[in-house]
């Protein structure tokens, strides 16, 4: 720019010089950018036209870029050179909004101490969208204009939108001058509004209402709504397969699966809350960083996730895929039948040994060999496991490992029938 920054504090629009080509580097490498960009991919109805928006910015086709309240405009150029003015248009606040906002921006020390040094925190962006104050664009908010005639976002206004991406990392405060507000005018407002004296009485110590009066009076209030029923299914996460590049280090199919885990882990706490139950409830055991892994690993995984879980949980893909089965099966309580092995004695070896002699007549009873809480049958390859709680889990040994073939029965002869039936033919249960 030909002038100081300074001098522009208190202008209504602003002019930013071209910047160099972006060959080989992300647009926005902030949370503004990253938004701006996400904004402009949910309201364009031509992908194609994003993609060539995207290489015409990074080309340097965008000339100086003038924001004012409502408006960006650039001229861009087309890959003939031919110079097309490319505008977006963007919601304004009004003035009850921007008073809200000084209000909140006023009520924390830390957003307050943060715009008076020169920043713009984030947070303060996420409480005011929270209380209907938008300075990021959501869906339909980036309203495009260009003469080359598209009445759709096309690659000139695209391209404008990768290189305003670029201005918010360098100056967040150009949200505020886009929705109506240069930043010096803004933070004069925000000064005086904190250093004013404030209109309400300050309490007097020892004020208040009579307990007994405060309770006789709470049947003027209407009865709490019922709790609302637990949703059938969990809710579907969002797709994190955008055109943005994601932050390094950043899986988009992990995190995207991680977060449908999530999802359905909630929904099975939430039943388990509200009385719904589910598989695997009961008393809850908490899992270590190997059995978690099984949790996450439990839905569509993407192939480099599950390697991933494999790896993490030192199980292996078909350790894996059992552990997995087990889990939907019993939850964490199969996991400890699945894993641990341990020594049936006292009074719980006798209700073990009762059960099994009242399981079956003498002639039928199977011929067990027991270690620890296990009691196999080899000629058959069935086993049973002993789970703390005393019932009893159907295992079967397939191609050299043993699998949970069931849930758990308080009868060891319904259990053994499990095992000898094999695995649920569920074609999920594998990954």
């Amino acid at each position: 720019m030909s002038r100081n920054d300074h001098e522009y504090e208190h202008d209504l629009e602003r002019t930013f010089a071209a910047p160099p080509p972006a060959h080989g580097r992300g647009f926005t490498q902030t949370w503004w950018g990253r938004a701006w960009l996400g904004a402009l991919e949910d309201a364009a109805l031509d992908g194609a036209a994003v993609k060539a928006g995207r290489r015409l910015a990074r080309a340097g086709a965008v000339g100086a870029v003038t924001v004012r309240p409502g408006r960006v405009t650039a001229v861009v150029r087309d890959p003939k050179g031919v110079a097309h003015r490319a505008d977006v248009l963007v919601p304004e606040l009004s003035e009850e909004e921007w008073v809200r906002f000084l209000d909140l921006a006023v009520e924390q020390a830390g957003h307050l101490a943060a715009l008076l040094d020169g920043e713009l925190p984030s947070h303060l962006i996420e409480d005011a969208a929270v209380r209907g104050i938008d300075l990021l664009p959501g869906l339909g908010d980036l309203e495009p204009e260009c003469d080359c005639g598209t009445w759709d976002h096309c690659g000139h206004t695209a391209a404008l939108c990768h290189q305003v991406a670029r201005l918010l990392d360098e100056d967040p405060f150009v949200l505020l001058l886009m929705h109506g507000r240069a930043k010096g005018a803004f933070l004069e407002e925000l000064y005086l509004r904190s250093t004013a004296p404030s209109d309400e009485p300050a309490e007097t110590e020892g004020e208040g209402v009579d307990a007994a009066e405060a309770w006789a009076a709470a049947d003027i209030l209407p009865p709490l709504p019922a709790l609302p029923g637990v949703p059938k299914t969990p809710g579907e996460p969002p797709s994190f397969d955008t055109e943005v590049p994601p932050a390094p280090g950043i899986d988009p199919a992990a995190l995207e699966h991680l977060a449908s885990r999530t999802a359905a882990e909630a929904h099975r706490l939430l039943g388990h809350t509200l009385g719904a139950g589910g598989p695997g409830d009961g008393v809850f055991i908490e899992l270590t960083a190997a059995q978690d892994a099984v949790r996450l690993a439990d839905g569509a995984a993407p192939d480099a996730v599950t390697d991933r879980l494999a790896e993490g949980s030192q199980r292996g893909r078909e350790g894996l895929a059992t552990a997995v089965g087990a889990w939907r099966l019993g939850g964490a309580a199969a996991l400890a039948v699945l894993d641990g092995e341990w020594q049936v004695t006292g009074a719980a070896l006798a209700r073990a040994r009762a059960a099994l002699e009242a399981a079956w007549e003498t002639a039928e009873r199977p011929s067990f060999q027991p270690v620890g809480n296990r009691w196999t049958v080899p000629e058959e390859r069935v086993q049973l496991r002993l789970g703390r709680d005393g019932r009893w889990w159907p295992y079967r040994e397939e191609n050299g490992r043993w699998v949970p073939t069931g849930g758990p029965d308080p009868d060891p002869a319904t259990a053994l029938a499990a095992a000898r039936l094999g695995p649920d033919s569920d074609p999920d249960t594998g990954i």
